[in-house]
């Protein structure tokens, strides 16, 4: 007996409920939707197509992390928001990334303009759930701007956000987790340290 095509509509809406609006070609495919159909709805301007396999309802609002749930469906749902843009999200320091941070699974091999890809992989906790899309913690955002290349002075201000809440507790863990990852890291997150107070 063949789907409904309201159910299939509730369904679909439902999903991009989730997903600012936002879903992918095979999600559609998994609900019900043949790629003949989705290519139907694209002509009829029901889907708009923004990127290879993704589509948007074209009368959803636009939200504030529309970009994070794009690049998230992008990476086929792997992909973390980290480093610079999670510094931004968290509000740890005054960053104004014009393209979008993910850490991405080492074996990822997809590139884009509109993304920049760090390959790690993330321990369990790392990473806390959004409305359709994931991102790292605070404390690993902090780990990984000791790793980066970002400025003495921006990653001071992030440790001191960062210390702020678990003041007993965050600054040796900081410490330990940097000297874990290697030396420049260490004496980074050290200077860090120091700068933003003595921690």
């Amino acid at each position: 007996m063949p789907t409904d095509r309201r159910d299939l509509q509730h369904k679909l809406r439902r999903l991009a409920a989730t997903q600012s609006g936002y879903f992918t070609a095979a999600q559609a495919l998994d609900l019900g939707y043949s790629y003949p159909t989705q290519s139907y709805h694209t002509k009829k301007g029901n889907w708009q197509r923004v990127a290879r396999g993704i589509y948007r309802l074209p009368e959803w609002p636009v939200g504030d992390q529309d970009d994070l749930v794009r690049w998230t469906l992008w990476s086929r749902e792997i992909g973390v928001v980290s480093h610079d843009t999670a510094i931004s999200i968290h509000d740890l320091a005054d960053v104004n990334p014009s393209r979008v941070h993910l850490t991405v699974p080492p074996g990822f091999r997809a590139k884009a303009k509109g993304v920049v890809l760090h390959h790690a992989e993330l321990a369990e906790g790392d990473a806390w759930e959004r409305e359709g899309y994931r991102i790292t913690t605070p404390f690993r955002t902090a780990i990984d701007a000791a790793a980066s290349d970002l400025s003495l002075e921006q990653l001071t201000e992030v440790v001191r956000n960062v210390s702020k809440l678990a003041p007993h507790t965050a600054p040796q863990q900081l410490r330990r987790e940097a000297e874990r990852r290697g030396h420049r890291e260490a004496l980074r997150m050290e200077r860090a340290l120091r700068q933003a107070g003595g921690l």
